[in-house]
């Protein structure tokens, strides 16, 4: 149970929402670092470019002022003393022959396109030989020379790596916060629902004593399952009371009846009774009889809804109960000139009263018996679906029309061509009844011809 519950959790709205809310997190986590990450690179690159653009013009103009040599001296001047760590400098011929500078070779072949190239030069460092990834910028002098003016990227890619390490560590971070954050709102608030589930559950199969949990945190779901107690407190107190006003009511109307009943067969068996007066009193003797099977009906359908006899369930084999039935009623079928056949699938166990649900069955025999003409016939069927058990009365009758099927399982309720037969209305709604106690589904089909009632109760876990 807890296992189907864990698993449960995948599929509830809670954690749909709550990885939702997951994703959302993670998108804006990745948009904030990823645009925090690309804007620095642009600030220190716009930055480097600035500085390589403003070391040219410099040199440019000391160009203008001193030709050639100052140049020259300027470059070697830079080097030697007050230039930029990581500067490199060189001044080219037009056939780009090295005039001045701190790299031996120029770099390109020819006269880079770009306005920014990049390149790389080797350096000689205690105990190895490194590479240094070079910006640079390159400027074409008055007199055919060539000027280039760049900076070592590498403290600034290092840089750079560790910020993009430290960014997806972020975003890596923020997702796995996220995700547990998600994970476990969504299991506490499916804990909360699956237990108020579960209540509710007992409380239809007739534990009517539970009340939804109140977890004590004074939240939305507290208030609820406080509001709801108080309301299943109240139904509980006008169920008793209803229930102790109905059996009062049975117990009076049942002994009067019964003292009526034998004061008229008493009548009945006088010797010198006229006939004039037999008719009447055996007429009212029937209607009294009548009387007497609604008010028992009735008695069985209240027992039914209030859950009492379901307070102990117990294991049923389904298909041995409805062989035992349809071997009772078979004798009847046949004075009847009908054909009573019943086949069932082996170990159908539910849970449920037994007593009850040979009622059930019985109701749906007797049914089929009464509206079924001679010559017909009427199957009952035991058989199992996954986690179902399935009771099939299927017979060939006049039927009952689509529309009519819906209400009949409705209290007095008589309907279609079975209503020219004596009867109370109170069969199909005691099986009803009887069906929603055992957390069942009653439908009732047509059989083209005839009329199928279905009755899907759920399989015993402990047959399971």
């Amino acid at each position: 149970m807890k296992d189907s519950r864990r698993w449960g959790l995948f599929k509830t709205s809670a954690f749909r929402m709550s990885m939702g809310y997951t994703l959302l997190v993670t998108l804006a986590v990745c948009v904030t670092l990823g645009s925090t990450y690309l804007l620095t690179q642009s600030i220190i690159q716009g930055d480097i470019d600035l500085i390589i653009d403003t070391e040219l013009k410099s040199l440019e103009n000391q160009y203008v002022r001193s030709g050639i040599p100052g140049v020259a001296d300027e470059i070697n001047l830079r080097i030697d003393s007050w230039g930029r760590i990581g500067a490199v400098y060189m001044l080219a011929s037009p056939k780009f022959d090295r005039l001045a500078g701190n790299i031996t070779n120029w770099p390109f072949d020819g006269a880079p396109a770009e306005p920014w190239p990049e390149f790389r030069i080797e350096s000689i460092e205690p105990g190895q030989r490194s590479v240094h990834p070079v910006r640079a910028a390159v400027r074409k002098l008055p007199n055919g020379d060539w000027l280039l003016v760049g900076t070592d990227m590498s403290q600034d890619r290092r840089y750079a790596r560790t910020f993009q390490i430290a960014t997806l560590w972020g975003i890596g971070l923020s997702i796995l916060a996220a995700g547990i954050a998600g994970f476990s709102f969504s299991f506490r608030l499916a804990r909360r629902v699956g237990d108020v589930t579960d209540t509710c559950v007992r409380m239809m199969s007739g534990e009517q004593g539970h009340r939804l949990p109140v977890v004590g945190t004074s939240d939305e779901f507290d208030a609820l399952a406080t509001s709801v107690n108080r309301v299943l407190d109240r139904l509980e107190e006008q169920t008793g009371t209803l229930r102790a006003t109905f059996d009062s009511v049975a117990h009076d109307l049942r002994a009067p009846l019964h003292r009526l009943r034998t004061r008229m067969d008493a009548v009945l068996r006088l010797p010198a009774l006229e006939p004039g007066i037999r008719e009447p009193v055996e007429s009212a003797l029937r209607e009294v009889d009548r009387l007497q099977r609604t008010l028992a009906t009735l008695l069985q359908i209240a027992l039914a809804e209030s859950g009492a006899p379901m307070a102990s369930p117990a294991p049923v084999d389904l298909g041995e109960l409805a062989g035992e039935l349809v071997e009772l009623f078979e004798p009847v079928a046949r004075e009847r000139g009908l054909v009573l056949a019943g086949r069932a699938d082996h170990g159908v166990i539910v849970e449920g009263n037994r007593q009850l649900l040979a009622q059930l069955i019985t109701n749906l025999l007797e049914n089929a018996l009464k509206y079924v003409p001679s010559g017909g016939r009427i199957d009952v069927t035991v058989r199992r679906l996954a986690d179902r058990a399935h009771l099939l009365i299927s017979d060939n009758g006049p039927g009952m029309p689509a529309q009519e099927r819906e209400r009949a399982g409705q209290p007095f309720a008589r309907v279609g061509q079975r209503s020219g037969i004596e009867g109370s209305g109170l069969g199909l709604s005691l099986v009803a009844a009887i069906a929603r106690l055992h957390r069942a589904r009653l439908t009732l089909e047509s059989n083209d011809p005839g009329l199928r009632a279905v009755v899907s109760l759920p399989v015993s876990q402990a047959a399971g």
